[in-house]
């Protein structure tokens, strides 16, 4: 909100509509899809003007048709007008991933496969988008680089190839650095699990 509020809040809203100005308002879907993002969209509502009331009418992970009214907010225009972009940017990257997840997820129903997101989110979304992924029926793999160890080619090439790779990885497990290990390809080195 302060990213979206400025150093003088929304002054279009303050020079054009009367303070004492109340309003009506329902988020309605567009288009057809997974509804996620809804408690952090409304939430934006609630810090600007807590006096604003705010009814839920779907929840999050919902399937949703164009037309479903997922909220009503009423109460003073001034709050809805300068909380509105925010909520419904974060309500409509939210329900974009999760929508896209759940036709992934849904593409491979009946199989041994599974839908699982990567540490490529946008920056300070994270959290968000992750979330927006399990909602759809997908899953989440890890949320930073301390989480797990994934040697990727950029490592090995590094590390001087697999092997080199493998053995330096082995040593901080060995060290007590890293406190577990996954089961990895067996090169005939001596890993820990």
């Amino acid at each position: 909100m302060v990213e979206d509020l400025g150093r003088a809040g929304d002054i279009t809203t303050e020079a054009v509509v009367p303070a004492e100005a109340t309003v009506e308002a329902v988020i309605a879907a567009r288009r057809q899809g997974v509804l996620a993002g809804l408690d952090v969209a409304l939430l934006a509502f609630e810090l600007l003007d807590p006096a604003l009331r705010i009814e839920r009418r779907r929840a999050d992970g919902d399937r949703i048709s164009r037309g479903d009214t997922v909220a009503a907010i009423s109460g003073q225009a001034w709050g809805v007008l300068a909380a509105e972009r925010t909520a419904l940017n974060l309500l409509s990257r939210m329900s974009g991933v999760a929508t896209a997840t759940r036709a992934l997820a849904d593409a491979i129903a009946g199989h041994k496969a599974r839908i699982v997101c990567t540490r490529k989110t946008t920056p300070g979304l994270r959290v968000l988008e992750k979330e927006a992924v399990r909602l759809g029926g997908g899953a989440n793999h890890r949320f930073g680089l301390d989480d797990a160890m994934l040697i990727k080619d950029n490592h090995i090439a590094l590390a001087g190839g697999v092997r080199q790779a493998l053995e330096r990885a082995r040593g901080l497990i060995s060290s007590g650095w890293i406190t577990h290990s996954a089961p990895i390809l067996d090169l005939g080195l001596d890993i820990a699990e």
